[in-house]
């Protein structure tokens, strides 16, 4: 079973930083996307940026690249969100996501971690 755990969320001041983990188990490496997404209030959900458990290359929203970046621990099982210069409109809840790339793709996702980001 492929369970994912969020953790490194809370409260930060604009301008401040945070690194969100997301703990994967149950995992056979090697054909999967991990990723980030983020749901504000009232909002959709929206992808941040993956990283593939095959090769490490990875991809990052075009308008959150400059601050916002994936990385990996293959030792720890571990994703890394790293989250820079943050500002009041990054408020949201953060979630960890691995895709299977299967046919069809299956998608597994996280319990969240609050982000909020204080002015």
């Amino acid at each position: 079973e492929v369970q994912l755990v969020e953790s490194g969320g809370g409260v930060v001041q604009a301008g401040g930083s945070l690194r969100l983990s997301c703990a994967v188990s149950g995992l056979s490496f090697g054909d999967s996307l991990i990723g980030w997404f983020r749901q504000a209030p009232g909002k959709e959900r929206e992808a941040i940026a993956y990283i593939s458990d095959s090769d490490g290359s990875r991809n990052c929203a075009e308008t959150l690249k400059d601050r916002f970046t994936i990385s990996r621990d293959n030792a720890k099982n571990t994703v890394y969100l790293q989250m820079n210069s943050l500002k009041p409109e990054d408020t949201a809840v953060y979630y960890c996501n691995a895709r299977l790339l299967r046919n069809p793709p299956t998608d597994f996702w996280g319990q969240g971690t609050q982000v909020t980001v204080s002015s």
